[in-house]
């Protein structure tokens, strides 16, 4: 089990891309993702720890997006949905409460060219509990990214999700390990509590 020690005052959870449509997907729903996460939230928001959340959100007609950008120029061609309000982007028993921070995010990665870094630093935050949809996408990039900035990670494998469940289970088991702590929702809530 990974050491979880941690300053509250120092630590922020990071509820990323909660998505409702991945956390209806089976690899959700089997590992009780949703349930998890609300214990886990409850608790941080009982510890006074600072609960940021994150969705990825576009302008109308997405300005943000390149045509060379793969992962999102097909949005822009097919002219997808409105995906401007990050909080309904959010599952609906996750959403925010008044005074919680929510980032809307114009890339795959949480910290990239996001307020997200400012108000970690403006908060003294030096450690991140980390959760979300997909496990291949944001947890992977801001995982690589957080660790190259020197924040401490651990990453809440139970409340995370990803359509392909032998990759989330690749990267929890060989690559995440090299750079975050693996740990469960139940060790962070008795963490939290003590």
């Amino acid at each position: 089990m990974a050491n979880i020690a941690f300053s509250k005052s120092n630590t922020a959870l990071i509820i990323a891309d909660f998505y409702t449509e991945a956390y209806k997907l089976p690899h959700a729903v089997e590992r009780k993702c949703v349930e998890n996460a609300l214990a886990l939230r409850a608790a941080a928001r009982a510890a006074g720890m600072l609960v940021c959340y994150t969705a990825t959100v576009f302008r109308p007609g997405f300005p943000e997006i390149s045509l060379r950008n793969k992962n999102f120029s097909l949005l822009k061609l097919k002219a997808a949905a409105d995906m401007s309000d990050a909080v309904l982007r959010i599952h609906p028993q996750l959403r925010p409460a008044d005074g919680e921070l929510v980032i809307g995010k114009h890339r795959v990665n949480a910290l990239f060219e996001t307020e997200l870094a400012m108000i970690l630093r403006a908060h003294n935050v030096d450690t991140l509990l980390l959760l979300g949809n997909a496990t291949s996408g944001v947890i992977l990039s801001t995982t690589r990214y957080a660790a190259d900035a020197d924040y401490r990670l651990l990453l809440v494998e139970d409340c995370c999700t990803d359509s392909d469940a032998a990759t989330h289970d690749f990267l929890f088991t060989k690559i995440f390990p090299r750079q975050a702590d693996i740990v469960q929702s139940a060790d962070l809530v008795k963490a939290l509590a003590a």
